[in-house]
């Protein structure tokens, strides 16, 4: 707890995506059964200029307050008790929430690779170890918030890994689903860097594009293949080998 309070902000608030000052803050929800720690979290990102609307203390009044509340990021811890955190974040991404549902950041005490992996094929696009600082933790709610999947260091091979092997198991038929839209030849070349694990930030370097035009082609693209999160866009794109493309 004592590294959290040594948050001092500067600048332009962490909240903010990089737009004019009329843009509205990133909306937040915490989730975490530990109530010091969740009123930490939720102090911090306030103070750094985000905008927490619910907090929650088990999983069931998780799922409650997340639809009521609508955030645009869910800072969510596993352990939860009356429902695990894995079940609310399928509930909320997963479920009847589909695309319009919060993003998902797990801050979780666990480094264990089966949490890991549990937690990215439930749909969260992040994973963050409670012992982050509050730089990391800012920096991650603010990036989850744009669409980038985040990880702490030594994750993201395991979660690529893992997004290999879920291309090589058969999807779950899907007969009422139209056949696949027609992408641009610039979705797709996004498409082939995303499955090739590459960041945002990589990828509007490597196509000289911007950070913002990079999310807004993944966000066109999902809603294209009708697919919910990165852990689906991944393998779409690799079950047609676009990850083995140059």
């Amino acid at each position: 707890m004592t590294e959290r309070q040594d948050s001092g902000q500067g600048g332009t608030p962490a909240g903010g995506q990089g737009g004019g000052a009329e843009e509205r803050p990133v909306t937040v929800m915490v989730v975490d059964d530990h109530p010091m720690w969740r009123d930490a979290v939720a102090r911090d990102l306030s103070e750094a200029g985000f905008a927490v609307v619910a907090t929650a203390g088990d999983g069931p009044q998780a799922v409650r307050r997340a639809k009521a509340a609508n955030p645009d990021v869910l800072v969510l811890d596993l352990n939860l008790p009356g429902l695990p955190g894995v079940e609310v974040c399928k509930q909320l991404v997963g479920g009847e929430s589909g695309p319009s549902g919060p993003r998902v950041l797990v801050l979780s005490a666990s480094g264990e690779h089966a949490d890991v992996l549990e937690a990215v094929k439930s749909g969260a696009t992040g994973y963050l170890l409670k012992s982050a600082s509050t730089e990391d933790l800012l920096d991650a709610v603010r990036r989850t918030a744009a669409g980038e999947p985040v990880f702490t260091p030594g994750l993201a091979g395991l979660v690529l890994g893992e997004y290999r092997r879920l291309a090589t198991d058969p999807a779950p038929a899907a007969p009422d689903r139209p056949v696949a839209p027609r992408l641009t030849e610039r979705e797709k070349e996004v498409l082939r860097l995303v499955a090739k694990g590459l960041s945002y930030k990589q990828i509007a370097e490597r196509l000289v594009i911007s950070h913002r035009t990079v999310q807004n082609h993944v966000q066109n693209t999902l809603g294209k293949l009708q697919l919910h999160n990165r852990v689906e866009l991944v393998r779409y794109a690799i079950e047609r080998g676009l990850d083995t493309g140059a």
